[in-house]
């Protein structure tokens, strides 16, 4: 059964309407919940206006007390720029107030950004070995009821006992980003599910066989590789309406806009600063509009969709605002999405079972 998701990433240009696109998003949380979208996911980003609420940790506790059953997902926290025992604590409080709603997502970041590693005056080159170790370091703090001692590169640690004990037993809910193909195949030897960046459908397919294979070659058995893939996710930014020439018209020259207001500022920022950037041969799938967005009619979405589904993973994490799209028409976007694309899915899988 293929699920569905919000990835609530919303661009904020002009730092006088920061509020009002704050307040847009705690509205479409509210819309997907009534909804029934399965986990509203939150970025991380700061400085440049791509994800106006800046902070996911203390946005998701707004998200939680806002909805009902919704869960709440990071997309992720970079990891890199917290302290583990901070965002151990910060997590933990997020899933008692969730009553377990908290899928806690954990990636390093990315070294694209890197003014947000200098506004927090951490060396970008740290950002892997820094995440590994807090990663460590969160796993024993919610699992240590005597407290525990850390020495490591980064951090040195005397622990008494993490308070507020997590709500979920022995722990939140943890996920792991792979942007890369070699990420990917990390975590497969580790036996976990994982968050794949915008990908061809064709990477997508091949990337998750490689995944199956590499988890079987670890040992895991089949029901083992089956139930990390059915809790793994793939991003695509979405835009439905009623018909595939108003998709096109509403949601081409806004994905165009994210995409070139993304490179123009980091290339601005990238310039003032004397970085000489890594070109790219071949442009990422993710600033193109064939492999990068996903636009049409509920039709068109859904066949998009089932060849998502074809690749064997179990769900998508929808981007439904894309830059400066205004709110009420991405809402009418996944409207139209949950009510007429979802369920066809969901028919799918009850005629599947009868």
């Amino acid at each position: 059964m293929l699920r569905f998701s919000n990835f609530l990433f919303p661009e904020s240009r002009d730092p006088d309407r920061d509020a009002d696109v704050i307040a847009d998003c705690i509205a479409e949380a509210k819309l997907c919940d009534e909804l029934g979208v399965e986990v509203l996911w939150l970025a991380e980003h700061h400085f440049d206006g791509n994800c106006a609420y800046v902070d996911p940790v203390t946005f998701a506790a707004a998200v939680l007390t806002a909805t009902k059953r919704i869960k709440v997902g990071f997309a992720v926290a970079q990891v890199s720029l917290h302290h583990p025992m901070r965002l151990a604590e910060q997590m933990s409080l997020l899933d008692n107030i969730g009553k377990g709603r908290v899928i806690v997502g954990l990636g390093r970041g990315t070294a694209y950004n890197v003014y947000e590693y200098q506004g927090y005056g951490i060396p970008h080159e740290e950002a892997g070995e820094r995440y590994e170790e807090a990663e460590g370091i969160m796993l024993k703090a919610w699992t240590s009821p005597d407290g525990f001692t850390h020495e490591g590169k980064h951090w040195t640690l005397k622990v008494p006992r993490l308070r507020p004990t997590p709500f979920t037993q022995p722990h939140p809910y943890m996920i792991r980003a792979a942007s890369s193909e070699d990420g990917a195949l990390h975590l497969a030897r580790r036996g976990v599910p994982f968050l794949m960046n915008v990908q061809s459908n064709e990477t997508t397919a091949k990337r998750l066989a490689m995944y199956r294979e590499t988890m079987a070659g670890a040992g895991f058995d089949a029901a083992h590789i089956a139930d990390c893939l059915d809790q793994s996710w793939v991003w695509r930014n979405v835009v439905v309406a009623p018909t595939d020439e108003e998709a096109r018209r509403i949601g081409i020259p806004a994905f165009e806009a994210m995409q070139e207001h993304r490179k123009t500022l980091r290339e601005k920022i990238y310039a003032e600063q004397g970085i000489i950037m890594k070109r790219e041969v071949v442009p990422p799938a993710r600033v193109g509009i064939d492999t990068g967005l996903i636009v049409g009619s509920p039709a068109t979405v859904a066949a998009k969709m089932a060849e998502i589904e074809a690749t064997g993973v179990g769900g998508v994490i929808c981007s439904f605002r894309l830059g400066p799209m205004p709110a009420d028409v991405a809402a009418a976007s996944i409207r139209l999405f949950m009510e007429e694309v979802a369920p066809r899915f969901a028919t799918t899988v009850a005629a599947a079972a009868e």
